[in-house]
């Protein structure tokens, strides 16, 4: 039972790197100064977040999305 636990939340984990790497390559991608003033908020709140990530969790997360994008780039993508 442990172990079947430990498949489906490893799992979940790998769902989730996607997700945040994708998210990240958005936020390194995104001219916020070119959004609506709604998806610029929206795109500030997700580049806080990403950022926010331990280092090791942002690079495993752009590696499952096999991302050309260094964590170092994603500073301040957003303009505020």
């Amino acid at each position: 039972m442990l172990r079947g636990e430990l498949e489906m939340l490893m799992s979940e984990r790998a769902g989730l790197l996607k997700i945040v790497g994708a998210a990240a390559v958005l936020v390194a991608n995104t001219d916020g100064r070119h959004l609506p003033v709604e998806a610029a908020e929206a795109a500030e709140m997700l580049s806080t977040l990403v950022n926010e990530l331990p280092e090791e969790t942002l690079h495993d997360a752009l590696e499952s999305v096999h991302a050309e994008v260094e964590p170092g780039d994603l500073e301040n993508s957003i303009p505020r």
